[in-house]
């Protein structure tokens, strides 16, 4: 049997369709939850194939490349490391690592603070501004890529429903996955990101 919502060929087959009168789903999900979170990650699996290739062309991948455009949104400005690891979109355990590999292509800067030598800022260089410009094409080809297929009405819903679902799993602050600013009230995140 095919699970619910499943992939079969190039089609997905309705879940209405393969809901039983019982209300469980079935094709070996324990529940529509379960089902609904194996699409999003089958999903996720599927477009960053597509993001991958663009980031490995040139040296980088998505998440140094999502940190630099943090830094390039408050340049001039420099952003403290662990504040930095809290606006990528996805998270970051060892942002150290992922700093030292980006200042040893020279893309960022690291400063400390003579007023407190723990604190450590980081801030993008003109060479990390190049990358991203030299970037900026082909990661708008990537998303047009990833969901170009889609109407714009469908991708604004799918972003509410994104949205909708993490909303509980969000920390306090949370931030934009397009400019990687503090949102002060969800309502004002941008529908689209540019950020893959």
């Amino acid at each position: 049997m095919v699970p619910t919502g499943a992939v079969t060929g190039d089609s997905i087959v309705p879940a209405a369709v393969l809901i039983p009168p019982s209300g469980r789903p079935r094709g070996g999900c324990d529940s529509l939850e379960q089902e609904a979170y194996l699409h999003l990650w089958r999903t996720f699996d599927r477009l960053k194939t597509v993001e991958e290739e663009v980031f490995d062309r040139h040296g980088l991948s998505a998440q140094q490349y999502n940190a630099l455009r943090v830094l390039a949104d408050v340049a001039p400005e420099s952003l403290p490391t662990l504040s930095l690891a809290a606006r990528l979109v996805s998270r970051a355990p060892d942002i150290t690592r992922l700093v030292d590999r980006l200042e040893r292509r020279r893309l960022v800067r690291r400063q400390r603070l003579a007023a407190n030598r723990r604190v450590v800022r980081v801030s993008i260089t003109a060479a990390g501004t190049e990358l991203l410009a030299a970037l900026a094409a082909d990661v708008v080809d990537c998303g047009r890529r990833q969901l170009g297929h889609m109407p714009a009405a469908d991708l604004e819903q799918l972003v509410g429903l994104l949205r909708a679902a993490r909303a509980p799993h969000e920390p306090k602050t949370a931030y934009s996955p397009a400019t990687g600013r503090p949102l002060a009230d969800r309502s004002h995140e941008p529908s689209r990101g540019d950020s893959p």
